[in-house]
């Protein structure tokens, strides 16, 4: 049976994770998952909830010596995942993992490459805060201009991928620039995308969001750099013959 591979990188989310982990692990699945958590050098005792969760769970607990960023975690734990494919889950409620068994869809169907889980489209259970949305919004609008993907929600935590075309990318970003990488590097192959809308429940930088302007500015040099700077030979170790133009 084909396995999903879901990264979780956690930083400093000890009031929630408590709570976080039985909710991850009852959510819907239609084939098997392999759990991996990394923590990114947490100060709050996540660490100790993970071992702790680890230990009654059975998921695979990778530990970054410092902080070193959401990147930086996700591309350690690619390395790691031994799935047929691979999703990313933030350790917060802002996305509901009940959304992913529609996003493996395509996936299992053979249909899809890679499947994005949009925030912003319409006939998906929304709240959004205006600030955030126009910064993903313009962001996005960026993106689909210089890649030729169009796309509603570039920034998406949700992004099955095939774990061939994953793995074969040459990562780099370690900080939440590895939203905008890994769309680049898709949109240089002859990836088949799909999106569909997902709920989403954003928190403020009160309870615990992370993100901010300065990665919003970030995001635009990146967004150059790999899709105007960075050739499909930088981009990946290799193509396989079905991602090929």
């Amino acid at each position: 049976m084909q396995t999903l591979s879901v990264i979780v990188p956690v930083y400093n989310e000890g009031p929630l994770l408590k709570e976080l982990l039985p909710f991850l692990m009852r959510s819907p699945c239609p084939i098997n998952r392999e759990w991996i958590f990394v923590d990114d050098g947490s100060s709050d005792g996540s660490l100790e909830i993970l071992r702790n969760g680890a230990e009654a769970y059975g998921y695979k607990l990778l530990m970054q010596p410092t902080r070193s960023g959401k990147g930086a975690a996700v591309i350690r734990a690619i390395q790691e995942a031994s799935g047929d494919f691979i999703v990313i889950q933030d350790a917060d409620r802002e996305y509901d993992p009940a959304d992913i068994p529609m996003l493996l869809g395509p996936l299992l169907e053979g249909k899809a490459d890679v499947v994005y889980g949009s925030r912003f489209k319409k006939d998906g259970n929304q709240v959004h805060r205006t600030y955030h949305y126009l910064i993903n919004r313009a962001l996005t609008t960026a993106s689909n201009l210089l890649s030729g993907c169009y796309l509603t929600d570039m920034e998406t935590c949700y992004k099955v991928f095939r774990a061939d075309l994953l793995k074969s990318m040459r990562l780099e970003s370690p900080h939440f620039g590895i939203e905008v990488e890994l769309t680049a590097k898709v949109a240089k192959v002859r990836a088949r995308v799909y999106e569909f809308p997902i709920s989403y429940y954003p928190r403020t930088r009160l309870q615990g969001k992370k993100i901010g302007w300065r990665d919003g500015v970030a995001a635009l040099g990146h967004l150059v750099r790999y899709n105007l700077l960075t050739t499909v030979e930088e981009s990946f170790t290799h193509v396989d013959e079905r991602y090929r133009g």
